[in-house]
């Protein structure tokens, strides 16, 4: 069963760090891939078709056909399976990421809702998702990405702690219990804010937004703590605002572990019951001053 788990492109394996009481050791991590998803539709008569870049959408790899006019549906630009004659990945541009661009070909004679489209979806141009090294049109470069860091010192009992920290401030979870939130904490435990919503990158929007407002940027002395998992939108957001440590209490994807590599953020997962995982450990967070 694990052998065909790791076949499948949904799945990677990395090297990380286990803590558990007070020792680490070295230990060979599944974690869930993510990467992003440009999504195209063409439509036209022959020999007139016109193309227009939709979205760019992080996902899990798998089923991207689906994805792709799940989206398209859900967003209003089509409104029936008739009018999607064909779905394919690019075969001559940037061969070697083509499996990350989906084109979604309409039926002749339908004209999508197109205006439907220019909202809040990512945009490309160009060659479009051309895999990690090329990512600019979703990757934003951090103000703070230059600043130089701090070591950072925090004790295993602080760590410990701030899951259940964060869930005890959490009101609106415990009041519904599908609430995700996004907490801000000083070295010593001590939370700075907290900001919740049903969307998770809306938490932490929110949340930067407050500490924005407040002049507290950057937040390099500090811990970000996420209700669930961390993705690459998550960890790209924590880059802006400067955070130097990211603590989640789900898992995160094989594309937050490359982005907080590239902007040196210690990046925790699984941080619960007396233990977590060390995904990166940034050039200021020094594992063995914990043990």
């Amino acid at each position: 069963m694990k052998a065909n788990l790791l076949s499948n492109k949904a799945v990677k394996q990395i090297e990380i760090i286990k803590v558990k009481e007070s020792s680490s050791f070295p230990y060979t991590d599944d974690i869930s891939v993510e990467e992003p998803l440009e999504i195209r539709v063409s439509y036209g008569a022959e020999g007139k078709k016109e193309s227009k870049n939709i979205s760019v959408t992080m996902r899990t790899p798998g089923n991207d056909a689906e994805l792709a006019a799940g989206f398209l549906f859900t967003e209003g630009i089509i409104s029936a399976r008739e009018q999607i004659k064909n779905i394919y990945s690019p075969q001559a541009e940037c061969s070697r990421n083509s499996e990350n661009i989906v084109i979604v070909e309409l039926t002749e004679g339908f004209v999508p809702e197109l205006m439907k489209a220019d909202r809040n979806f990512y945009t490309t141009s160009s060659c479009g998702v051309c895999g990690k090294g090329s990512i600019e049109s979703i990757r934003t470069v951090s103000t703070f990405h230059n600043h130089t860091k701090e070591d950072t010192e925090v004790s295993l009992e602080i760590l410990y702690q701030l899951s259940e920290k964060l869930q005890s401030f959490q009101n609106n979870f415990s009041a519904t219990g599908g609430i995700h939130a996004s907490g801000i904490f000083d070295l010593e435990g001590n939370l700075l804010a907290l900001r919740e919503d049903v969307g998770r990158h809306n938490a932490l929007d929110k949340l930067i937004g407050h500490t924005l407002s407040a002049g507290l940027l950057p937040l390099h002395n500090t811990i970000l703590v996420l209700s669930g998992r961390a993705s690459f939108e998550l960890i790209q957001k924590a880059a802006m605002a400067g955070i130097s440590i990211v603590a989640a209490i789900g898992a995160p994807s094989s594309l937050a572990v490359d982005l907080a590599r590239e902007f040196d953020i210690t990046l925790l997962g699984f941080l619960r019951d007396n233990r977590f995982n060390i995904y990166h450990s940034g050039s200021h967070f020094n594992i063995e001053n914990l043990l």
